[in-house]
Parts: C-alpha cells; structure tokens; sequence
C-alpha cells in the first residue's frame, strides 16, 4: 500500500530514535486529582489516577480515519478552530494556575509549560512505548474544580500502522487518550482523537462517535526526548491540558 507523507516522516523518525466551547459534564473517572488546592503553608500531595488498561484495537489496513494525512479533513469545524485560539488557552490557563497558588509547580515544570519551547526536527514522537502524564491548568468553569492538576506518570504508546497511521495511545490510566498524530509545521504536528473512560470501557470511541470524548491538539517536541501534547480548551475541566511524552 502506498504510505502517506505521515508514514514517510514516522519511519524516518524511527530510523533516527534508533541511531541515537462547551460545558460539557466532567469525566466521571477524573475525580482524584494528583494535586488538590492548597491549604495556606501546605504543600499540595498527589493522589493516583486510575490504573484500567483498555485492550488495543486492531488498526484497518486502509487507514484508521479515511487514509488522509490532512487532519482539516478529519476535525470538525468547531474543535479545529480551538487550535485558533491556543495562545489564549496558553495565557489564561497558566495564569489561573499560577494565580491559584501553584506558581511553583508550574515552574518547576520547565519548558513543558512554555508556551514557545517548541523545537524543529523530530517533530513527533517515533514508534515505541513511552512514559506519559497529565497537567491540567485552568478551569474550564469559572468557579468551578481545580486551577492546577497534575498526575503521575503512566504508559503511552506509538504505532505505525499497516494503513501509514501514526496513532498515539495512553494506555493505562482513568481516562485514556487515543488517536492519529498529523503533519502540520515545521514545529508542531496535529492530533486529533478520542478518550476512553473508566474501567468499564474496554475500547476507544472513535473520533466523532461521542462529541464529549473528542479531542483535538498539537504534538511539540520540548526536548530531545521529551514530547508534549497541548489540547486547548478540552471538553472537561480545564482551559488547557498537556500530555507529557517522554522515554
């Protein structure tokens, strides 16, 4: 089958690895955030997400999503233009974190929350498994939950399949996070995905089949094997959530 630009660039990213807005309801799996508001003198203690593993899902020779490498073709009108609106989801949301107290967590944090740390070259993450944890900054309803949330790390995965797909999974975890990753600049690429929920789900939704699960955001190399992906303004909880990729 003949592979699309999107595996091209995977298989030549492999090669080097080895050389060198609505409000919708809150996920009810997110209920035990890592870091809580802080008590005045009171450090804040994390507390484990859970730990359900989905079983994987076989992936169509022709493509998982249409056999396009053009995510304007996958996304729906309304969450490609939160891409439109990153920046504001940037400054709002770790402003709200910061002015909730946790200035110091979101420092510590380094150029995974800088705005402008992306860097050229090995845009996506290659094939393989991964570490990968969630930050959440922000709240998506004033009022409403945590400014600041960060949990702790669990299993991520990259595949390349048959079809030429680049699909990024969260493997373990309460909510689980899979899709494609898409060519986009020279400093980002595109994902777009879906979340499964709890342990009782046992598979993905895909992109479109629940429009409180869909989710769209950039992949952003941040270091030389550190990766994040940025969805701003997901559909529950926060004003900006980063997806931490790492070995």
């Amino acid at each position: 089958m003949r592979r699309t630009p999107l595996a091209v660039l995977a298989l030549m990213t492999t090669t080097a690895l080895a050389a060198c807005g609505d409000n919708s309801p809150a996920s009810p799996a997110e209920t035990s955030p890592a870091v809580t508001e802080p008590a005045a003198g009171v450090p804040a203690q994390a507390a484990p997400e859970g730990v359900a593993t989905p079983e994987q899902q076989d992936a169509p020779a022709g493509g998982l999503q249409g056999g396009t490498d053009n995510w304007r073709q996958v996304a729906n009108t309304a969450d490609a233009s939160l891409l439109g609106r990153l920046d504001q989801a940037w400054r709002l949301g770790r402003a709200e974190a910061e002015d909730g107290g946790f200035a110091r967590q979101v420092e510590a944090l380094g150029p995974l929350a800088d705005p402008n740390a992306a860097q050229t070259g090995r845009i996506q993450p290659g094939p393989g498994t991964y570490r990968c944890r969630t930050i959440k900054m922000g709240r998506r309803v004033e009022g409403q939950g945590l400014a600041y949330v960060e949990y702790p790390w669990f299993a991520c995965s990259v595949e390349l399949t048959p079809g030429g797909d680049l699909v990024l999974t969260k493997t373990t975890g309460s909510q689980r996070t899979r899709g494609l990753i898409y060519p986009d600049t020279d400093r980002r690429a595109v994902y777009v995905g879906a979340q499964a929920w709890g342990a009782d789900e046992k598979t993905f939704p895909a992109y479109g089949d629940k429009a409180e699960r869909d989710q769209v955001g950039v992949i952003e190399r941040v270091g030389q094997n550190r990766w994040r992906l940025v969805l701003p303004w997901p559909k529950q909880e926060a004003k900006l959530e980063l997806l931490e990729i790492t070995r």
